[in-house]
């Protein structure tokens, strides 16, 4: 609702709305992307608070077909199913505007400074979140199943193991459709989307393989964007995914990842008071300060979390614990996130 704040208009909700709409497709680019999807689903199922949801769905039907001659009696079949469970964690942050700082400093507005940059602070944020699940779904351990079999598919990793780097330890031509073929098979068209690292996108674009695109911007001047396209896939360049050391000397091994639409699901959970602001009089000559709370979901599509025991919001480290996750009896070939793990 709209009130005052040291005497001057503040609407938290139009504070929300814009730290909510702020969205820069040059960074944060796996929170940008079409890779995540709003569910209204799960919005229902954490409207009235908690921190677990579940999602149940329906098995492909299967069976052998039976013999229609006249003679054979048909046995129905019932359905299966099962269900997928999410996690819902929180995370606050404040940040103050110190009096003497405006003071020594004529002019200095930090409050502005603060405010304007709330969105992308939240946004990077969750991002990394994101990048947390994502590892602890790639390290599922074994459980002896066809489906964590089939799971290791949706990894390829060329990257060199050796002492040298070769071409073929670079991402290519045909990179990104064989790793969707080894994934998913016959059904590689769910995916859309890579995600990847500059150095990645660099190297494509040095082979002429990579085309950014361009916008126009009021000065009328041609600028390029962190998007681009590659066979078909929608690139996005973003240098916060995980970069690791490699066995070569003076090299890195990339993940560049690969989404079909959708691929993630997410809702934001209810907060009493996401955003509110307020004054110490007395500290360090006082202070005005602005505090920000969330709590959210990035649930993907075809896991389980399994929360630990005692814990009510879990960490990133929790988040990107391996153990902490399963798989969820979604058949692998219908999940639309994969990785491709090159050095460069």
């Amino acid at each position: 609702m709209p009130g005052t704040f040291l005497g001057f208009p503040f609407d938290a909700e139009l504070f929300l709305l814009n730290w909510q709409n702020a969205v820069d497709p040059t960074r944060a680019a796996l929170i940008a992307s079409g890779a995540i999807a709003q569910s209204s689903d799960i919005r229902n199922l954490i409207a009235n608070g908690g921190n677990l949801y579940t999602i149940p769905f329906y098995n492909v039907l299967g069976g052998e077909e039976e013999n229609y001659d006249g003679q054979t009696d048909s046995e129905p079949e019932a359905t299966t199913g099962g269900a997928q469970t999410g996690v819902v964690w929180g995370r606050m942050k404040s940040w103050k505007a110190q009096d003497f700082v405006i003071d020594f400093n004529s002019g200095a507005d930090p409050m502005q400074q603060i405010t304007s940059q709330v969105a992308k602070y939240w946004q990077k944020k969750t991002q990394a979140s994101l990048i947390q699940i994502l590892n602890g779904i790639f390290g599922i351990t074994d459980d002896e199943s066809e489906h964590w079999d089939a799971w290791q598919m949706h990894t390829n990793n060329i990257a060199a193991t050796g002492n040298t780097v070769a071409e073929g330890n670079m991402v290519g031509e045909v990179t990104a459709g064989e790793t969707a073929q080894m994934a998913c098979g016959d059904n590689a068209g769910i995916f859309s989307l890579a995600v990847m690292h500059s150095k990645v996108a660099m190297g494509l674009a040095a082979k002429q393989l990579l085309q950014f695109r361009k916008y126009t911007d009021p000065m009328g001047i041609e600028r390029t964007l962190n998007i681009a396209d590659w066979n078909g896939y929608t690139v996005l360049v973003d240098d916060g995914v995980p970069v690791t050391a490699s066995s070569v000397a003076g090299e890195k091994n990339y993940t560049t990842y690969l989404f079909g639409n959708g691929s993630i699901l997410t809702a934001p959970a209810p907060v009493k008071n996401p955003a509110e602001v307020g004054r110490d009089r007395l500290t360090a000559g006082g202070f005005d300060y602005l505090v920000t709370r969330k709590r959210e979901t990035l649930h993907p599509n075809g896991f389980s979390f399994v929360l630990p025991t005692g814990v009510i919001s879990p960490t990133n480290a929790q988040l990107g614990t391996a153990a902490n996750w399963k798989l969820a009896g979604v058949d692998p070939k219908a999940i639309a996130i994969s990785r491709i793990i090159s050095n460069g």
